[in-house]
């Protein structure tokens, strides 16, 4: 039974893909007393309430994590909290840089504040594998995010709150995902545009992502980052399940983005944890008194784990078997 199971939780950004799969899970699995989803636009959480029914554990804040007010009195009687709200479009965050800072760097803060003050036993927040190593404004200001969350539990130390991060890769599915729009260009038998051929991406059901977070609520001391270990794909290899009779051409990267992904770069490396299904990035400084978890293998010098020097692979079989059960 996990800690979550029978608790009070809130989650900003509850209505975005990986949200509305928490939901899911907490109502179904973890069977929550009661579940406050956070979210800013009126009509999406409309639209989820509709999928959910009059389901009473459920609670509706209409709030932007840039109101710390507004968060305060959504935590009030909260024990757990899930950190998914941001602004994630990489293309739009370089014609709007501040607006990103606002939400995912002062909204993070205004989170981690907030949950101290309410009495908050645990916050996992939400990271992205544009966060290692970051070239574009998203993923710098994702990189903030989680700094803050990592050295809240300095200032929270004479508290009961504890502050942990979890960073994944591409979600099947998920909202923007590619998945859709190569399924779109496969009915109607054009053409698929494909950034470049040797790209390779990281990749995870919402379904895992969601069972990843919550195993990370009750593995976590504070002040680590959980990263799954999961199989890299070559977007060719995608391209082919999805759409293997159509054609495909090469449009270039994009502005801010990577042939490849990386989820923990070199210099986080050597103070990086292997456990069974995860790695762990120990904090830098942890005046909390942090002890690490039992049974981890630290790795060497000079480890990263990028999706192009990743040990496990989908083949086209396994990919076309994933989306059908992803989506």
């Amino acid at each position: 039974m996990s800690n979550l199971s029978g608790s009070s939780i809130l989650i900003t950004g509850g209505t975005g893909s990986f949200g509305k799969a928490f939901i899911r899970h907490a109502l179904d699995v973890l069977d929550v007393r009661r579940l406050v989803v956070f979210s800013r636009d009126e009509l999406k959480q409309y639209e989820v309430r509709q999928q959910f029914g009059d389901d009473k554990r459920l609670r509706w804040f209409i709030g932007d994590v840039r109101d710390r007010d507004r968060l305060a009195r959504a935590m009030h009687g909260v024990e757990h909290v899930v950190h998914a709200a941001a602004l994630k479009q990489v293309d739009t965050a370089e014609y709007n840089p501040f607006e990103y800072v606002r939400t995912n760097v002062a909204g993070s803060q205004n989170v981690v504040e907030a949950a101290i003050d309410a009495g908050v036993q645990k916050v996992v927040a939400l990271s992205t594998d544009k966060a290692s190593s970051p070239i574009n404004l998203y993923g710098a200001t994702k990189l903030v995010a989680d700094k803050l969350f990592v050295s809240a539990n300095h200032y929270a130390a004479s508290h009961v709150t504890r502050f942990s991060v979890v960073r994944y890769g591409n979600v099947v599915g998920s909202r923007g995902s590619v998945v859709p729009f190569f399924q779109r260009l496969a009915r109607e038998g054009a053409t698929l545009p494909i950034t470049d051929k040797r790209m390779t991406r990281f990749w995870i059901t919402l379904d895992q992502a969601v069972r990843f977070v919550v195993d990370s609520f009750d593995l976590m001391r504070g002040g680590e980052l959980y990263v799954p270990r999961i199989p890299s794909m070559r977007i060719t290899d995608l391209a082919e399940a999805l759409a293997p009779r159509n054609p495909v051409y090469e449009v270039g990267i994009r502005p801010g983005e990577k042939l490849h992904e990386e989820m923990i770069a070199p210099d986080d490396g050597r103070r990086t944890l292997l456990l069974a299904d995860r790695y762990v990035v120990l904090p830098t400084i942890a005046t909390w008194g942090y002890v690490p978890p039992q049974g981890g293998q630290m790795l060497p010098e000079g480890f990263a784990y990028r999706s192009d020097t990743n040990d496990r692979w989908l083949s086209v079989e396994q990919l076309r078997e994933m989306v059908t059960v992803g989506v």
